[in-house]
Parts: structure tokens; sequence; C-alpha cells
């Protein structure tokens, strides 16, 4: 493994288990402690903690912050009330995603930006640009925190026992309080369709919450069941199914912004898109039979062989048991029910374009 790649502070904690590490975002992070498939399970059956230390952490406070990041974020933060938090985008001026990411409001002048890895160096640079009032203080605090995803259905109760018996806080509610010695700031929110909270602490205290969670019931999951358990929710990854050339429109996540507010960064082009129409959207697709596991970059067909597009995301789905990908096609052919192809080695799979999300709780 390349010493150029940034090392979380739970790596130790990987090594003990086996896990196997590799190269993801400029960091070092377990792929899987064992078999994908059985980790994905657990986080649908029972509870799996995930390392998210390579996550960025981005701090801004002072009087106006909130109207600042107004104007800089698509969803509103006016509906934000201390304690809350959402999911939102970082828009470049064409309206191209430079990032997606959740805003926590921690007090009423002060918030954490929870953003990609790949992208924490450009979403604080662009922020740092656009900030022109001395009085909002902007800081980068990534390498001073380490962070954890616990998710299943069953997390409740591992919280309870991880917490000495306090409960969750509400879906997208943010709890900050010491304990143990150390102070925590928990939100119940997630990347795989079932409950969950992300918990960040200091660097150093890191290790001692992810075993303490291990020991009390989790399984560690790595990224490859992260990425099965998204992809059947149709959940966008960053870099692949998002990207600044792209709009959280055409991305199919215009839910998410606030075209009502007033002026934001890249407003003007999405209100654009609206009004003359978008010409590709990103669609979801699911083999209709099963062979080769379809992969980012397999190529899309029309049903006379003509060529739409090609996966941005690709895999085999363990509850659904048939290959689900994401692509961005043309409006007219995006939806649901639309016959395709995709080929994979040479041999077109037949599959259509689906609702969201591949899985659905019974």
């Amino acid at each position: 493994m390349s010493r150029e790649l940034k090392e979380t502070p739970l790596r130790e904690v990987h090594l003990e288990l086996g896990a196997k590490l590799v190269g993801f975002a400029g960091w070092e992070m377990p792929i899987r402690y064992g078999s994908i498939l059985e980790e994905h399970q657990s986080v649908r059956q029972a509870a799996g903690i995930f390392d998210i230390s390579h996550m960025g952490h981005l701090h801004v406070e002072g009087p106006g912050s909130s109207e600042w990041l107004n104007r800089m974020l698509t969803n509103n933060v006016e509906n934000l009330s201390e304690g809350e938090a959402q999911y939102t985008f970082l828009l470049n001026e064409e309206g191209g995603i430079i990032d997606d990411l959740i805003l926590y409001r921690l007090e009423e002048r002060r918030f954490l930006l929870v953003v990609n890895a790949a992208r924490t160096a450009e979403a604080f640079a662009w922020l740092r640009t656009n900030n022109v009032r001395e009085e909002i203080e902007l800081t980068d605090q990534s390498a001073e925190m380490a962070g954890m995803a616990v998710q299943g259905p069953l997390v409740a109760d591992v919280y309870s026992r991880i917490m000495g018996g306090r409960t969750l806080p509400k879906r997208n509610e943010v709890d900050s309080f010491e304990i143990e010695g150390h102070r925590l700031t928990v939100c119940r929110t997630g990347y795989t369709g079932e409950d969950g909270f992300e918990l960040f602490c200091k660097v150093g205290a890191g290790g001692y919450w992810f075993r303490t969670a291990l020991e009390e019931g989790a399984r560690a999951c790595g990224l490859g069941a992260r990425d099965t358990l998204r992809l059947e929710m149709c959940y966008p990854l960053n870099g692949s199914d998002l990207s600044p050339e792209r709009t959280p429109l055409e991305s199919g996540l215009g839910f998410f912004v606030d075209l009502d507010k007033e002026d934001f960064v890249g407003r003007d082009v999405l209100l654009a898109q609206k009004s003359e129409g978008l010409s590709e959207v990103l669609a979801p697709l699911k083999c209709l039979e099963s062979g080769p596991p379809i992969r980012p970059g397999c190529a899309v067909f029309t049903e006379d062989s003509q060529e739409l597009g090609r996966l941005t995301s690709g895999t085999l789905s363990p509850s659904v048991g048939v290959g689900i990908g994401m692509a961005y096609l043309p409006f007219e052919v995006a939806q649901a029910g639309t016959a395709v192809a995709v080929e994979v080695r040479g041999r077109m799979i037949p599959a259509e374009v689906s609702k969201k999300p591949f899985y659905k709780k019974a």
C-alpha cells in the first residue's frame, strides 16, 4: 500500500480485524473485512459500522453565517433549527456539483459541513474564495476528527448500549454531548437506506468508539458493502454519478434545491434548465437476467443498438439478485419501464429503466 495515501485514525483497528485496504479518494480505506455479501446483509438485517474518517469537516461560524451559507448552498439553511441537519449541494457558477454534503446547524451561528473526501480541498477553497465577510470564520478541521457510521435496523439498541442508555436523536437531528471523557457529535443520518447514525469525535477517541460499537453488536463493514447498499437505494456517489459537469436537476435531486429562496450560486442555470427542460437525466437501470457484473463505464443501448450513454455506477445487487446501475440517458428514454441493454464483455444484457429505489423494505 502506497505511503502517499492518507491513513484514517482507525487504521490500527482495521489491521487488527484483517481488513483488505485499498486506495480511495487519496485515503487508505478498508474495502472489506471478510465477505462483502455478509457485510451487506449485516446492515440490511442487523447493524454494521463503517469508517468515515476520510470525510471532510468544514466549520463555519459568526454573524451572518446562515445568510452566507444560504447563498452558497442549494437547500434552504433558514429551514434548519439548531440541532438539525440537511442534505444539500455546493455548486459552481454553471450550476455543476462541486460537492453533495450534509450541513449541520450546531448552534444559531455555528455550522458543520461534512463533505466528501475527494472534494474537501476543492470545497474549502471555493467557500474561502466566496467568503468576503471577515466576521465569518471558515476552518477546515478534517485532520482533527474521526468518524464512523453505524447502520442497520438494530442500531437503536446498539446505540443505547454504547451510550449507557441514551436514545438516538430523531431523524436528521444532531446531538452533541460529553461521555467517557470524550466530546461526541451524533446525527441520525446515513448512506444505506437503513436506520443509522453517524458519530464524530476527536482523532484520539476514534478507536475506542469503533471498538465499543463492535463489542455491542455492530459488524465492521468496508467500502464494498457501502457501495452496494447505497446503489440499491439509488444514492449517488460524488465523482461517479455527480460531477461539476452535472447539475442537481440532471441528477434527479431537485428536491434538495430551493429555487424559491433568494439568489444562490448556480441558481440562474437551474432556473433555465427547469424552464427549458432537461436533455439528459440520471436514470436507474435494472438488468432483467443474470450475467457478468455490470460496472461503471459499461455502454447502455436501445433495443435497436443505438448507444445512449454509459453507466456511472454498476454492481450486482445482493438484495435484488441482478445487476443494477445508473446512467445519464436522454430524458425521453429515462422513464420507468423503458427497455434498454447493457453491454458487458461483448454481451448484451437486457435491462430496463427502473423506479427508485431498487431495494424496498418488506
